[in-house]
């Protein structure tokens, strides 16, 4: 698959946060998402050790899915090493460079990206799932186990039930409840759909768990990779 060249690599964190504040302006945040997408792709990383710094080896992997049985279609994973150092909200530029091979290998585009973390719910508004969009022209959504940012109200106990994500008086993604009385994930735009449309593809995507079908699988298979 296609992914676009946009930015050379920073080697500090204000290059990281440049970069970060130029590709924002790229973002398509509101548009109609896919509400049927036919493939849905889950991203996940795994770190050896503790996942410290610069150099850490790391394995990500890709997990294409039918959009409607959830059964397996594609399994990418690329081996790398952490290439930026642990920073609060630069977290992106130590997982991209081998996420974007594992995606490279991909024989088909996915109509959907779902990233184990965050979207415009972030400091400036651009988590893993907006760069990752904007890198590939996707749309991307991101679904954390746990908020970033922001302050909440507890959303209603039952499957489906949610409450909005706010950071200040902006609502910055939404807490949906996956599974009756189970704690809730955070659901937030990467790029090009919308927040009701990514929260009604997270709903389809945990017919049993707590986290998408997708999240679970490709944590599963970078967790082998890495042990292999």
């Amino acid at each position: 698959m296609e992914i676009r060249d946009l930015h050379p690599w920073p080697s500090t964190a204000e290059e990281a946060e440049a970069i970060q504040d130029r590709l924002r302006a790229m973002l398509e945040p509101d548009v109609p998402g896919p509400v049927r997408p036919r493939t849905v792709a889950g991203l996940d990383v795994s770190y050896a050790g503790d996942g410290g710094g610069v150099g850490t080896p790391l394995a990500a992997a890709v997990v294409v899915l039918d959009g409607t049985t959830l059964e397996v279609l594609e399994e990418s994973v690329a081996v790398g090493t952490a290439a930026f150092p642990y920073v609060p909200g630069l977290f992106a530029f130590r997982e991209l460079p081998t996420l974007l091979d594992a995606l490279r290998n991909l024989r088909a585009t996915p109509g959907l990206l779902v990233c184990d973390g965050f979207g415009v719910a972030h400091p400036r508004r651009f988590g893993l799932a907006c760069h990752l969009g904007v890198l590939t022209g996707l749309p991307a959504i991101g679904v954390g186990k746990t908020a970033f940012i922001g302050t909440y109200e507890q959303p209603g106990p039952r499957r489906g039930d949610s409450s909005p994500l706010m950071d200040g008086a902006e609502v910055v993604g939404r807490v949906l409840r996956t599974r009756d009385g189970v704690k809730p994930v955070f659901v937030s735009v990467g790029h090009r759909t919308d927040l009701d449309t990514a929260c009604r593809n997270v709903l389809a995507l945990t017919p049993e768990y707590r986290l998408p079908e997708t999240t679970r699988r490709a944590d599963r298979l970078s967790r082998e990779a890495l042990a292999g």
